[in-house]
């Protein structure tokens, strides 16, 4: 059942294939000031209602676009390779959703997993 989100004015809005079935919580200094907890797709999984109301920020590498909304701030959903086995492997990229955006989920329910991006970057 797909599962749709917003930030926090409405402004960004998407939808996702189906709820988290578990999210990631990194703690490098830009995931961890922001606070986001991610949840990951392929591109096909994820429909952007309104991508162009995104601003973009990129940092150190250029590897990754940060989006948020330009009129509350919120961090709505990022653009990546697939990092799953250690490099970027950007033949399969993957969108990361701020799953405190999702409506009607519990995010507390859903199991985290633990990413050390201050050490590990």
């Amino acid at each position: 059942m797909s599962v749709k989100g917003s930030c926090h004015c409405g402004a960004t809005r998407f939808e996702i294939a189906a709820a988290p079935e578990q999210v990631t919580s990194c703690t490098c200094t830009l995931c961890f000031k922001r606070g986001a907890l991610w949840a990951y797709y392929p591109p096909d999984q994820v429909k952007l209602e309104t991508p162009s109301t995104t601003a973009t920020y990129r940092w150190r590498t250029k590897t990754v676009k940060h989006h948020f909304c330009p009129h509350c701030g919120c961090s709505t959903y990022s653009e990546s390779p697939d990092w799953s086995k250690g490099e970027p492997d950007f033949d399969h990229p993957r969108i990361g959703i701020n799953a405190r955006l999702l409506d009607d989920i519990d995010v507390a329910a859903i199991p985290v997993q633990v990413i050390d991006g201050r050490n590990g970057w």
